[in-house]
């Protein structure tokens, strides 16, 4: 496993070489004293839409492992391009991090720096950037532990946690899922450890994930890894794309699995899945992203395979909206009034599609077998 994630890491850095990032000079005046700070923005970027952000602590070597991967997932349409905010704590992160001894929280620089985070860096960053609802923040060891006391403000500013190995204050992994329990917004917690680090650290991030997974709230959406044969740092690598992968799941194109197994087998309307899909991620992400062919597709397939002619209707529109300059929605509206019985209206469709772009599998020679099928 070390090895695989060591390799991954490797071809990622390639792709990194070619992003625009940059290293900033940040003058705190609740630390007093200026930061280094890594920032990351999507080359595309536009103020006309809205980035999540993705905090990541420790950045000196954290940093460019999540913009590698953020923005290998981004390209491949498996999560939004996002903006990666890092924070530099080469030699700091233990005073950084630093907490009180008895009840575990944030204490002296622990204090500032997490005050630092919440009211003078992210403010600084939302008002240059145009930032979605969608708050990430990662930790590894002492910043691990850290990241967790953000869910502790009585609203939270993070929505997802990226936990890598960490040592745990004084009864913290006690506190996290009575937390995690009681929070009413929509929270992504994802932890892992290397099977080979710290026994005693370990043994905690173990008791955590047995409490977690007795944890009820349908707000929290909870992700755990353990890594054999590989230690607390080469985990780090290993659990970033893992990480990325399952918090950003509702993003992602409609799977073989997805479609087999929540699609064919839900007994709602097969286009109300599609919809609440795209509605959700919405919600999360602060805006609406494009309806992927890949999912149109999906949808049309248990339109048939389930005889659910309401929802052919309804995806017809859809794709006249999301594709409109091709057969794509004036098709799926003909073989909706062929399948329901009128074929007069469906050869008036299906000649509408025959003069637009062919997109997937529908072409003029299909058209023209329908039309003729119907017809004749």
């Amino acid at each position: 496993m070390k090895s695989l994630c060591h390799i991954l890491l490797g071809l990622l850095s390639s792709v990194y070489a070619y992003s625009q990032s940059r290293e900033i000079s940040f003058d705190s005046e609740i630390l007093e004293e200026t930061r280094n700070i890594r920032l990351y923005v999507p080359e595309n970027y536009t103020d006309d839409r809205a980035y999540p952000l993705i905090v990541v602590l420790d950045a000196d070597y954290l940093f460019d492992l999540v913009v590698t991967n953020a923005r290998f997932y981004a390209s491949n349409d498996q999560m939004p391009e996002s903006i990666v905010l890092g924070i530099d704590q080469k030699g700091q992160s233990d005073k950084d991090c630093i907490y009180d001894a008895e009840n575990g929280f944030p204490a002296g620089k622990g204090a500032d720096f997490f005050e630092f985070i919440g009211g003078e860096l992210l403010p600084a960053i939302a008002d240059k950037y145009n930032l979605a609802n969608f708050k990430m923040i990662a930790g590894h060891l002492f910043s691990g532990n850290f990241i967790n006391y953000f869910m502790f403000k009585d609203q939270p500013i993070f929505d997802a946690y990226i936990d890598i190995q960490p040592e745990f204050a004084p009864l913290l992994e006690k506190r996290i899922p009575d937390r995690l329990a009681a929070l009413s917004s929509t929270k992504f917690y994802y932890l892992a450890t290397g099977e080979d680090a710290d026994k005693n650290q370990v043994e905690r991030i173990h008791d955590l994930n047995t409490s977690m997974k007795k944890v009820k709230n349908e707000h929290v959406f909870y992700f755990f890894d353990s890594f054999e044969n590989t230690d607390g740092h080469a985990a780090a690598s290993c659990a970033i794309p893992r990480a990325l992968n399952n918090i950003f799941a509702i993003y992602r194109p409609i799977t073989p699995y997805e479609y087999k197994n929540n699609i064919l087998t839900s007994e709602n309307p097969v286009y109300e899945y599609l919809d609440t899909k795209y509605k959700r991620a919405e919600d999360l992400f602060g805006f609406r992203k494009p309806v992927s062919i890949n999912d149109i597709m999906a949808i049309y397939a248990g339109c048939l395979k389930k005889e659910d002619m309401t929802s052919l209707e309804q995806l017809s529109e859809l794709a006249k909206k999301e594709y409109p300059d091709t057969m794509l929605g004036y098709y799926f509206e003909a073989e909706y009034l062929e399948k329901t019985g009128d074929t007069k209206k469906a050869t008036r469709a299906y000649k509408k599609a025959f003069g637009m772009k062919e997109i997937d599998f529908i072409h003029k020679d299909l058209i023209m077998e329908r039309i003729e099928a119907i017809n004749y």
